[in-house]
Protein backbone atom coordinates (compact mmCIF):
# COMPACT_ATOMS: atom_id res chain seq x y z
CA UNK A 1 0.00 0.00 0.00
CA UNK A 2 1.16 3.50 -0.77
CA UNK A 3 0.73 6.85 1.31
CA UNK A 4 -1.10 9.33 -0.40
CA UNK A 5 -0.78 13.55 0.63
CA UNK A 6 -3.98 15.13 2.15
CA UNK A 7 -5.17 18.16 3.56
CA UNK A 8 -7.42 18.42 6.56
CA UNK A 9 -9.41 21.31 8.41
CA UNK A 10 -10.63 20.78 12.04
CA UNK A 11 -14.17 22.16 12.53
CA UNK A 12 -14.91 24.96 15.56
CA UNK A 13 -18.46 25.22 17.24
CA UNK A 14 -18.03 29.15 17.74
CA UNK A 15 -21.01 30.05 19.35
CA UNK A 16 -19.69 34.52 19.50
CA UNK A 17 -17.36 34.56 16.94
CA UNK A 18 -16.63 38.53 18.43
CA UNK A 19 -15.00 36.55 21.31
CA UNK A 20 -12.96 34.13 18.99
CA UNK A 21 -13.40 31.44 21.57
CA UNK A 22 -14.19 27.17 19.86
CA UNK A 23 -14.71 23.83 20.53
CA UNK A 24 -13.57 21.81 18.14
CA UNK A 25 -16.74 19.36 16.70
CA UNK A 26 -15.11 17.82 14.19
CA UNK A 27 -12.87 17.14 11.30
CA UNK A 28 -12.49 17.23 6.75
CA UNK A 29 -9.99 15.26 5.52
CA UNK A 30 -9.16 15.45 1.44
CA UNK A 31 -7.13 13.79 -0.28
CA UNK A 32 -7.37 14.56 -4.54
CA UNK A 33 -4.76 11.43 -4.85
CA UNK A 34 -7.68 8.86 -4.07
CA UNK A 35 -10.68 11.29 -4.50
CA UNK A 36 -11.51 11.10 -0.98
CA UNK A 37 -13.07 13.46 0.91
CA UNK A 38 -15.01 12.82 4.15
CA UNK A 39 -16.07 14.26 7.63
CA UNK A 40 -16.02 12.83 11.00
CA UNK A 41 -17.63 14.87 13.90
CA UNK A 42 -18.94 14.51 17.35
CA UNK A 43 -20.99 16.95 19.33
CA UNK A 44 -20.72 16.83 23.51
CA UNK A 45 -23.53 18.54 24.14
CA UNK A 46 -22.89 18.42 28.26
CA UNK A 47 -19.38 20.34 27.24
CA UNK A 48 -21.52 22.68 24.55
CA UNK A 49 -23.86 23.48 26.83
CA UNK A 50 -21.42 24.61 29.41
CA UNK A 51 -19.20 25.89 27.26
CA UNK A 52 -22.32 28.40 25.41
CA UNK A 53 -25.68 28.03 27.81
CA UNK A 54 -28.50 29.05 25.28
CA UNK A 55 -26.47 27.93 22.16
CA UNK A 56 -28.66 25.78 20.24
CA UNK A 57 -26.85 22.38 19.80
CA UNK A 58 -29.56 21.21 17.08
CA UNK A 59 -28.25 24.01 14.86
CA UNK A 60 -24.62 22.72 15.25
CA UNK A 61 -25.70 19.00 14.77
CA UNK A 62 -27.50 20.52 12.01
CA UNK A 63 -24.97 22.24 10.17
CA UNK A 64 -22.60 19.56 10.80
CA UNK A 65 -24.84 17.22 8.99
CA UNK A 66 -24.80 19.89 6.40
CA UNK A 67 -20.84 19.45 6.09
CA UNK A 68 -21.79 15.53 6.00
CA UNK A 69 -24.13 15.82 2.92
CA UNK A 70 -21.33 18.15 1.21
CA UNK A 71 -18.87 15.35 1.89
CA UNK A 72 -21.35 12.71 0.66
CA UNK A 73 -22.68 14.79 -2.44
CA UNK A 74 -25.57 14.37 -1.44
CA UNK A 75 -28.79 16.03 -1.38
CA UNK A 76 -28.06 17.28 2.93
CA UNK A 77 -25.56 19.47 1.24
CA UNK A 78 -27.63 21.14 -1.35
CA UNK A 79 -26.01 23.13 -4.21
CA UNK A 80 -22.18 22.51 -3.38
CA UNK A 81 -22.64 18.59 -3.21
CA UNK A 82 -22.90 18.79 -6.84
CA UNK A 83 -19.41 20.22 -7.43
CA UNK A 84 -16.33 17.75 -8.25
CA UNK A 85 -14.61 16.86 -4.80
CA UNK A 86 -11.83 19.84 -5.14
CA UNK A 87 -14.49 22.67 -5.26
CA UNK A 88 -16.53 20.98 -2.21
CA UNK A 89 -13.34 20.87 -0.13
CA UNK A 90 -12.08 24.68 -1.14
CA UNK A 91 -15.90 25.43 -0.63
CA UNK A 92 -15.45 23.91 3.31
CA UNK A 93 -12.48 25.43 4.20
CA UNK A 94 -13.71 28.91 3.35
CA UNK A 95 -14.26 30.38 6.50
CA UNK A 96 -17.97 31.58 7.05
CA UNK A 97 -19.28 33.29 9.73
CA UNK A 98 -21.82 30.51 11.53
CA UNK A 99 -21.55 28.68 14.39
CA UNK A 100 -19.57 25.91 12.45
CA UNK A 101 -16.26 27.13 11.14
CA UNK A 102 -13.32 25.79 9.78
CA UNK A 103 -9.63 26.27 10.92
CA UNK A 104 -6.46 26.67 9.05
CA UNK A 105 -6.06 23.72 6.87
CA UNK A 106 -3.30 21.40 7.76
CA UNK A 107 -1.55 18.55 5.38
CA UNK A 108 -0.28 15.31 6.33
CA UNK A 109 0.50 11.58 4.45
CA UNK A 110 -1.49 8.32 5.12
CA UNK A 111 -1.66 5.03 3.71
CA UNK A 112 -5.47 5.25 4.70
CA UNK A 113 -6.82 8.47 4.78
CA UNK A 114 -9.79 7.30 6.19
CA UNK A 115 -8.21 5.73 9.09
CA UNK A 116 -6.17 9.11 9.64
CA UNK A 117 -9.60 10.73 9.31
CA UNK A 118 -10.82 8.69 12.37
CA UNK A 119 -7.34 8.93 14.53
CA UNK A 120 -7.46 12.98 13.73
CA UNK A 121 -11.12 13.11 15.19
CA UNK A 122 -9.85 11.01 18.29
CA UNK A 123 -7.22 12.93 18.98
CA UNK A 124 -8.35 16.82 18.14
CA UNK A 125 -12.12 17.00 18.75
CA UNK A 126 -13.65 16.03 22.40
Amino acid sequence: MSAHTYQYVVLRCVPRPDREEFVNVGVVLYSQEIDFLAVEWDVDRVRLAAFAPGLDLDRVCAALEFVSGVCAGDERGGEASTRSLSQRFGFLKAPKSTVVQPGPVHGGVAEDPAAALTRLRSHLVG
